[in-house]
Formats: structure tokens, sequence, C-alpha cells
């Protein structure tokens, strides 16, 4: 407190500066990574490097039956893929001691849940990135984790079916020009809208395609998901703000990113760590471009496996000071099991 007077006395230069004991705590974005793939394979994880081999369900082949002839027995042949624990980030901090002496909050449990929530946002921003084919910049990306696990590499973009990576030129009720890998042009449709756009589609239309996809390729239809951003999620909102309430399968609150439960079949994330390119997709621009644009992503639970650990957390003192070292190594793996149960879309607000 330095309350003045216009008249002179109390200036204030005596009042003692108070600090509160309750620390502000930093925004955070929601974590969707271990809601969203098939985590199952942890296994004993100690070192960077370890290696989960997966089991493959054996092909059966199934033949006419005909009176009077032998059976043809097949030998079943078993295979296995990687998955490595390749990936691996750290934390390391320390507190002095005069400074944890005279602190009046406990500033090594802040930094610690802070470091926790830092290194499950790198890992939410990796995978995803991983499993929808663009790189955190919006490039598409063209390398392998292992052995890609499609047969045909002409359909594939490092890991990524092609045909699953939806731009404009895959909806052809959008008549304006397309040439190019165009990003897809959003817009919502208004009630006692009539007549349908042909420069743009909806974000239900999206949904919808995405869904169409993964029932072509003969996707299970349980525990599918989708991921949006908060762009998305205000459209949908625009265009039908029901479809995010309890009548529709949301839970009325946002918890670890889930905004409802059951859309067109999918439990819908929304999270900022998806990727983007240039601005993003909330820049309104021309419907033929694809400078800024936004990726959401759809798939099934079994499409992709991850493997985490944090392996280590340890205390030492610091040899050249008096302080206290913490320091963590967080180490884990992903892995594209089945191409086909991930759909990608970028899009954009037109």
């Amino acid at each position: 407190m330095a309350i003045t007077s216009a008249s002179g006395g109390f200036s204030g230069n005596f009042s003692p500066i108070m600090y509160s004991k309750q620390a502000q705590i930093a925004l955070r974005k929601a974590a969707v990574t271990n809601a969203i793939t098939n985590n199952s394979y942890f296994g004993e994880i100690a070192n960077q490097g370890d290696v989960v081999r997966i089991q493959k369900e054996p092909d059966v082949t199934v033949n006419a039956l005909q009176r009077h002839t032998s059976l043809t027995v097949q030998k079943l042949a078993d295979s296995d893929f990687s998955l490595t624990i390749d990936k691996a980030n750290y934390f390391a901090f320390k507190m002095d001691d005069i400074e944890e002496q005279f602190s009046h909050v406990d500033f090594v449990s802040l930094a610690a849940d802070r470091a926790a929530y830092k290194m499950a946002d790198s890992l939410d921003t990796d995978v995803l990135s991983y499993m929808s084919g663009y790189s955190s910049a919006g490039a598409v990306t063209t390398s392998v984790s292992g052995t890609a696990q499609h047969p045909t590499s002409s359909e594939i973009n490092g890991e990524f079916l092609k045909t699953h990576q939806l731009k404009k030129g895959d909806f052809a009720s959008i008549t304006t020009s397309s040439a190019g890998d165009h990003s897809i042009p959003l817009a919502i449709r208004l009630p006692g809208i009539a007549t349908v756009p042909t420069a743009t589609v909806t974000p239900l239309t999206v949904i919808a395609r995405m869904a169409r996809t993964m029932d072509v390729a003969n996707v299970e239809s349980r525990n599918r998901w989708l991921v949006v951003d908060p762009i998305f999620v205000e459209m949908l909102k625009d265009e039908d703000s029901r479809l995010l309430n309890a009548d529709f399968g949301g839970n009325g609150e946002l918890m670890n990113g889930l905004v409802a439960n059951n859309l067109h079949g999918f439990k819908v994330y929304v999270t900022n760590s998806l990727p983007s390119k240039g601005t993003g997709a909330g820049t309104s621009g021309s419907a033929n471009q694809d400078a800024n644009f936004g990726v959401i992503l759809a798939g099934q639970m079994d499409a992709v496996a991850t493997a985490e650990q944090i392996n280590k957390v340890e205390n030492y003192r610091d040899p050249d000071s008096f302080a206290d070292i913490v320091r963590g190594m967080h180490l884990y793996g992903r892995k594209i099991l089945r191409p086909q149960g991930l759909v990608s879309a970028k899009y954009n607000v037109a």
C-alpha cells in the first residue's frame, strides 16, 4: 500500500509489501493423446531405444468347399512389427536454499507440476502431428516411424493414406475451381437457408465424409473419436448449438478436451495442439488457397499405439551453488497400426 496525501503527511513509505501465498497458474491446453490412442503396449520401458514388439493378426484364406475333394490346409504365418521408444524430453531446474527458506509458496511443487504439463503438451503436439500426416507447420510429412503398415506405397504419405487426407477436391458439391490441393472452405448453414452453397461445405459435411471414409475402409464403429480446434467447434455451435449439449450426447462440461460424446458416431475432443499452416483456419480468405488452414483429425482407438513413461525424476545437490536441482526425463513412442483408421481434413473459414 502506498497512499499519498496532497497535503503532505503519510506517504506510505513504511507500508510493508504483502505477497500472496496463492501463485498464479498459467493457462493450459487440454491433453487428448491418452484418450484417443491404444496404450495397451506400455510394457516395461526402461531406456530410450527400447522396443515394444506387437504381434499382427494372422490372415486366413477361405476356400470354396466341394464334395469329395481334399482340403487345403493353410500354415499360419506369424508376423509382428515394432513400436520403438525413440522420443525423449526432459526438464531441469534448481531451487536456491536461500530462496527456498524465504519463499512464501512451494516453488518446487509448482515448477514440477508445470514441467509435467509441458511434457504432456509436447507429447500431444507430436502425436497429433504424426497421426494427421502434417507437421506442426502444416506441411505434409513423408517420414516413417519403423515400417508403414500398408502394402501399397503409392497410396501413402509417410504412414498416412493419401485418400484419407481430405482436401477441397474431395467434395464434388464445391463447384468453384479446385486446382491443386486447396484446403476445404467451410461455412455454416444458417437456419432457413433452402439452397446449398456451391463454394463451401459445412462442418457437419466434413464430419460425415470422415465417417464414410472410415466405413468404406471397414473401420470398426466403436471407439471412434474426432479431434478439432476451437474454431471448428465454434462453427459447429453456430450451425446448431444443440449438437454439443446433453440432448445430443454432450456431457455438459469440458473435461480433458471432451466436448461431445456422440456426433456422427464420434467422441469429439477440442485442443490447440493440432497442426496448422500460416495463420491457421481462422483467417477468412479465398476459396482457392492453401496458405492458411487448420487440420482436424478423426480416428478409431486401435489405429495408433502409444507407449510412454516418465522414466526418471531425481533430486541432487548443485555442486556449484547452494541449491537443489530437480530433473526429469520422459520417454515415449508412437506407431500407426491401422492407417485406414485415421482421416484428416485441412480447412479454412470461407
